[in-house]
């Protein structure tokens, strides 16, 4: 199984970091559409879509973990290096906790959860009114809604700093990290 290298990412690393990174803005950008616009039809995407990349996610996670950290393209500050590993751990471990807290959000609060309409885990139906959920445990529904919510936006503002850092290493210090992450040799 090709590794990376301090010169080139390997195809598995390119393949994760693009699907996990593009799904998970994707989430980021229509969860806060269905937030904002309360459009409640968008919910079963979402779930689905998030308990998907979940498992990418853990894929992407032990593959890092067993690969290693890439090795930097350049020289860079203490500072850099730094807001480098707090970006980087910010997004792993947001993009762990976003589908778990969003499943327990749904689950706990009474709304199952369904993946392209297999029902993963059941609804709890009201009996006095069938069209509205009881919640297992309120408590931790609410709980897991408000690590859900800012998770959202650490992720995103780790997000926007991850290109920004990705633009300033292409455009200021011109070396070679946003071409390895496109898959060339540097």
């Amino acid at each position: 199984m090709q590794r990376d290298t301090p010169n080139k990412f390997s195809p598995k690393t390119l393949a994760l970091h693009w699907i996990v990174g593009l799904m998970m803005i994707a989430l980021l950008a229509i969860g806060v559409f269905m937030v904002e616009t309360k459009a409640y039809a968008l919910y079963p995407w979402h779930k689905s879509f998030g308990f998907i990349i979940f498992f990418i996610v853990l894929i992407r996670v032990f593959w890092r973990v067993t690969n290693g950290w890439p090795t930097p393209a350049g020289k860079y500050s203490q500072i850099e290096h730094l807001l480098a590993k707090v970006v980087h751990w910010a997004l792993i471990l947001g993009t762990v906790f976003m589908p778990i807290s969003g499943a327990i959000m749904s689950t706990m609060g009474g709304h199952g959860l369904m993946v392209f309409g297999m029902e993963i885990v059941a609804m709890n139906p009201d009996p006095a009114d069938p069209s509205k959920v009881l919640p297992h445990n309120a408590a931790i529904a609410s709980f897991a809604h408000a690590c859900h919510s800012w998770l959202g936006y650490l992720v995103i503002a780790a997000v926007v700093l991850h290109i920004v850092g990705a633009l300033k290493h292409h455009i200021i210090d011109k070396d070679g990290t946003l071409k390895r992450i496109f898959g060339a040799k540097i």
